[in-house]
Parts: C-alpha cells; structure tokens; sequence
C-alpha cells in the first residue's frame, strides 16, 4: 500500500520547517492525506497516524511490538532511562516496581499535600491581586510534585532547583527533537541554557540521593518508595542511577502537563459565565465551605468534566514510537526501526470525533457522551504499557487544586491571553483578578 507524503517538504530540512512554524495547522491538515502519511524530520522518514483506531493499535493493542522512538532518544541522554524513556522488560521491571507508589491509598496520602500546597498559595493572595496565572500554577505544580517527592530539608532545595529549571528543560528539548542533529551541538543560548539546567538538576537530585543513602529512613515521600522498593523476581533494588532517571522523570512529566491544565481551566471558567456557575455552585454543594479532601473528587463531577475538557483541548503536540518489529499499521507494513508520529492534538481536535473541536464543551465527558468515543480517540495520558503512571496523581490534583482555589476566589480576566508554543500549548500573561468570593 503506498503512503501519501505530507506537502511542503524541503530539501535536507524535510517537513522539520512548516512543522515548526505552523505546528497544529501542519499536523490537523495531515488527516486530509489519509489515516498513515510519511513525514520527513530532516533527512529521516517517519509515519504520521491520523486516525483513532491506529493510535489505539500503536499504544496498546500492539504496544509490545514498539520501542519509544526518537524523541526519546534526543531525550535519553539527559534525562536518563526513566519510565517515560525505557523500553522492554527493563520498562516493565520499572513500572511494576514504582507501581505501588501510584496505588490509590498512597494517592490520598498525596492528596493532603496537594490541599495545603493549593492553600499556601492562595494564602499568599490578596483580594483584587492581579496574579499572573501560569507562573502561580507552575510553582503549584512544583511544590506538589516536590513535596511528594521530597519531605527532607535538602529535597526544599531540590525543589527550587525544580522550578528554576525544569521547564527550561521542556521549552528547549522539543526543538532538539525536531532539528537535525548537528543543532543540538551549536553554541546557541537555547542549547546553552539546556545543558546548564539539566546540570543543576543532576547535581542537586544526586545530592538527595546521598543524603538518603546516608540516612536510609522512610520519610513516606516518593523518593523512599523508590530507594525501598524491590524486584518481585529477584529482590534487586534500584542502582542510584535508576533512582535519578525515575525522579527526573517524576520532575518534568508531572509539573508541565498538570501546571499548563489549571492554568487553562482557570481561562476557560472564566471565559464561560455558564461553566463558571456550574462550577462554583458543585464546589459548594459538596464542601459547604470545608477544605476539599480525597473523598471529595468522585464528588465533583463537573469539575472532572472540565479537567477532561482541558486535558482534551491542551493536550501534548506530539509522541513518537518506532517499531521493533514488523507491524502491519492499516495495510502499510512497517519494517524494524520505522519511525511513528502520533498526535494527540491532532486527534483530539479531529470534528469527526469532537465536534466543534475549538469550543470549550465539558458535557463531551457525561459518561454516556464519553463511551460513544472510539479507542485511540481521547489519549491525554498515552495510553497502553507506555500509558504516564501518574494519571490518577495529575486528575487528582487538578481536581483539589480547582476546588480549594475556588471556594475563596474567582479568577477574572484583565486581558486576552496570548499563547506559547513548544510540545504543548503554553497561556502567556494570562493576568486575572483574584476577586473573593
């Protein structure tokens, strides 16, 4: 079966160019070629899926028959082989080893520090402040992810290295990514900022790491569970090196997708008077004015219902594979090493799945209206083998973080916000009023 070529391919540079310049126009426009279509970064062919049952077929019904392709690779060296890196049996061996650390009874202990962080921070607020909303919701989702990560003296430090360089970290890895190779190895500011903040960030985690191992006590955080736990088959802890890449990996996939949905739900309540009330009154109904707590987020349902809706219109630009094996992908065969883009904003703002896709709408997420979704249609969190462990973790706290905010304060805009584009969709100067309630 022949597969189409995506337009405006260029020489040497391939599609690398129009996919950088035009980002979701370039990759939305894909599914007119066809449900595969063959994508150029640089000199490399890739294939481009378009259509749900393919990524449904790509991350879980044939997962075993992909490796993480090469956007994990330009990763790999700098934020080591944690989960969201490896592959095989080592991946497997990780996952059910870190697995016990994203059961349900320890995600309400987490619960705790995701209220009192979301208080500490609207503590800090003062009636009328204008508060510049996506950098209050990066340093919530800092402190979160660090304070279940960390509970010791030094993990204070860890995390405000956290916060400084993290999401240089996530800005500057995509555009490495997608560039030919030699870029990464230019004296530009982009790259010099990359390797500076991953090298703080190496030696301050490798610093807690020490300091554990000179300790060795529970301190009932992450980084315990991940020094205590053991391989079912063997009893072999994790080497520091394991320990390392897992809690970069804890860094930057759990701060970025959680901080970029609140300050999008804050937006889109807003921007939306009917949301908005529906909102405030559940929030109401269910707390009465108490502080949220674990058992309250089956409760609210509509506020999960616009967390969907968030994580539906602001998900991840794209995700890559890359066959391990001979796969038959809707009739093109894919040799060994065959290299697969996925895009779940491509696919989640496809009209025939979503209609309207542009408009902000939670009643997408009634269960009825959910199940009629085909697989593959709605993948925020990936989905399979590979599926983010922390998905309950980021809903969770996406839940209690809106619920404590407003019960006290009403998010008013002072201007339009503008956008920021890097694998996500950043708000930039998303400037609200906190008016109390």
């Amino acid at each position: 079966m022949s597969v189409p070529v995506a337009p405006g391919r260029l020489p040497f540079l391939g599609h690398t160019l129009p996919m950088l310049r035009k980002r979701f126009e370039f990759t939305a426009n894909l599914r007119r070629q066809g449900d595969v279509v063959e994508v150029h970064l640089g000199p490399m062919r890739s294939l481009f899926i378009t259509s749900p049952q393919l990524m449904h077929q790509v991350l879980v019904t044939d997962a075993p028959k992909f490796n993480k392709g090469l956007m994990f690779d330009k990763f790999r060296p700098f934020i080591g082989n944690g989960l969201a890196m490896s592959n095989g049996p080592f991946h497997l061996r990780q996952r059910r080893m870190m697995q016990p650390a994203f059961h349900r009874d320890r995600i309400a202990g987490y619960a705790d520090v995701m209220a009192r962080a979301t208080r500490d921070l609207v503590d800090g607020w003062r009636p009328d402040d204008v508060r510049r909303v996506e950098e209050d919701m990066q340093s919530l989702a800092v402190m979160i992810v660090g304070e279940s990560l960390f509970s010791t003296e030094i993990g204070k430090r860890a995390i405000e290295e956290a916060r400084r360089s993290i999401f240089v970290i996530i800005k500057n890895g995509i555009v490495r990514v997608l560039s030919p190779g030699f870029v990464e190895k230019l004296p530009i500011p982009a790259n010099r900022e990359f390797d500076a903040a991953i090298a703080r960030m190496r030696a301050i985690v490798e610093e807690v790491i020490a300091s554990w191992r000179a300790d060795g006590a529970d301190h009932g955080d992450l980084l315990s569970m991940l020094m205590l736990a053991r391989d079912a088959d063997t009893g072999e802890p994790m080497t520091d090196q394991q320990v390392f890449d897992e809690v970069i990996t804890l860094l930057t996939a759990g701060i970025e997708t959680t901080a970029l949905a609140l300050a999008w739900i804050f937006h889109e309540i807003a921007a939306n008077p009917e949301i908005e009330r529906r909102v405030l009154a559940e929030i109401d109904e269910v707390l009465a004015g108490r502080p949220v707590t674990f058992d309250d987020v089956p409760k609210l349902t509509y506020v999960g219902q616009v967390a969907n809706e968030v994580l539906r219109k602001y998900p991840l630009w794209l995700l890559m594979r890359r066959a391990a094996e001979e796969v038959d992908l809707g009739g093109v065969h894919l040799a060994p090493g065959t290299e697969v883009i996925l895009s779940p904003h491509a696919m989640h703002h496809n009209p025939a799945l979503f209609p309207d896709p542009d408009r902000f709408d939670p009643g997408r997420w009634t269960a009825e209206r959910a199940r009629q979704l085909p697989k593959g249609a709605f993948v925020p969190f990936g989905g399979g083998i590979h599926q983010c462990i922390g998905n309950h973790f980021a809903l969770t706290e996406i839940v209690i973080a809106v619920a404590t905010v407003c019960t006290r304060y009403r998010l008013v805009p002072v201007q339009p916000v503008r956008t920021k584009f890097t694998n996500a969709v950043y708000p930039v100067d998303l400037l609200m009023k906190a008016v109390p309630r």
